[in-house]
């Protein structure tokens, strides 16, 4: 009863919020438990932001079903870039010892010495500091669940993109 009700603002509003709360949780994993990110993690951090983006600006514009489906486009191919990045994530931490990336410097001294083109790379690809695993649930690493949610989220938008109506209600 509550799907069928929901207007495609709303739809966004729910996947802005869901992004938001994803962000507070890396913040509180990084400065209450003392986790620092790594370039993958700083690199889906991004984009989760960019996908909370894109669901904000549908949420503001509220548009007709035309620009929902436009905007639940955008959002779930956002998130899909961000699932590609996180899925590389978890195939380095899945790495043996010894095919790891080499660990890099940290990412402030590679922005302030190296090229851009550079320091983005290793944001994509990763370093050997990317295979680490700090934290699990359930057996799972942190890069897992992102990679989860962002499947969830481009979920969300398809699921937003195949009930847009002309109504407005998803």
């Amino acid at each position: 009863m509550f799907i069928t009700k929901l207007t495609a603002r709303n739809g966004f509003l729910l996947g802005f919020l869901f992004c938001v709360g994803l962000m507070l949780s890396a913040f509180y994993f990084q400065f209450v438990g003392k986790l620092d990110p790594c370039p993958l993690c700083i690199s889906q951090r991004v984009m989760v932001v960019a996908v909370g983006l894109v669901m904000l600006a549908a949420t503001l514009h509220n548009p007709g079903p035309r620009g929902v489906r436009a905007y639940a486009v955008a959002s779930a191919l956002t998130a899909m870039i961000g699932a590609s990045i996180s899925a590389r994530h978890v195939w380095i931490q899945h790495l043996p010892a010894e095919e790891v990336p080499a660990c890099g410097p940290g990412l402030s001294y590679m922005f302030q010495y190296f090229p851009l083109s550079d320091t983005l790379k290793a944001m994509v690809t990763g370093t050997g500091d990317c295979a680490k695993v700090d934290w699990t649930l359930l057996g799972l690493s942190m890069p897992f669940w992102v990679l989860f949610c962002f499947l969830g989220l481009a979920g969300w938008s398809l699921f937003l993109y195949w009930h847009a109506r002309t109504d407005r209600q998803v």
